[in-house]
């Protein structure tokens, strides 16, 4: 009975100094866990040049997936970084536009009190509409020549037979000639 083959005793029970895992595939029995003396005659492996420890791979897996990562982060915050932007862009638009609708406010209310007075809307009457007072003499110039008359009043102008496409180019011939 050897202790390599797993050959147990009469009693059933395994042998004490036997394997009590199995031997990986391609190792030698009887070969331990011990390391192997150097043989003779051998040479021990020179250490590597430096250059080849210069040789690394420009880019390790590390570096890539931390690019990578980074990469997806900007992805990521760009859409919401953008909308910040553009957010605070009409923030800064609304402001401006406020500003401009205080001041328009403030320009409305001071023409409110300045037609309140009663001088202003009786010299805007004279002025735009024409309006005089009873007493008043009105004063109108029609084609270069002064019309007088009554307040309100103008003098009547004569009807004349032709339709108003003669009269408009009769203007027109007159204005050009």
């Amino acid at each position: 009975m050897s202790a390599g083959t797993g050959r147990r005793r009469s009693t059933g029970r395994p042998l004490s100094h036997a394997a009590s895992r199995p031997v990986p595939a391609g190792t030698r029995s009887g070969a331990g866990n011990r390391p192997a003396a150097a043989r003779p005659g051998r040479r021990t492996p020179r250490p590597a040049p430096r250059a080849a420890a210069a040789r690394r791979p420009l880019f390790t897996g590390r570096a890539v997936v931390l690019v990578g990562l980074v990469l997806l982060l900007a992805l990521t915050l760009a859409g919401p970084f953008r909308q910040w932007l553009e957010g605070r862009q009409e923030l800064a638009r609304l402001a401006a536009e406020g500003t401009a609708l205080d001041q328009r406010i403030a320009d409305l209310e001071a023409e409110l009190e300045r037609q309140a007075d009663p001088a202003w809307t009786a010299r805007e009457a004279r002025e735009r509409l024409a309006y005089v007072l009873p007493g008043d003499r009105l004063v109108v110039v029609v084609d270069g020549e002064a019309a007088e008359g009554d307040a309100g009043t103008l003098p009547e102008v004569p009807d004349t037979d032709r339709p108003w496409y003669e009269e408009l180019l009769g203007s027109v011939a007159e204005a050009d000639g």
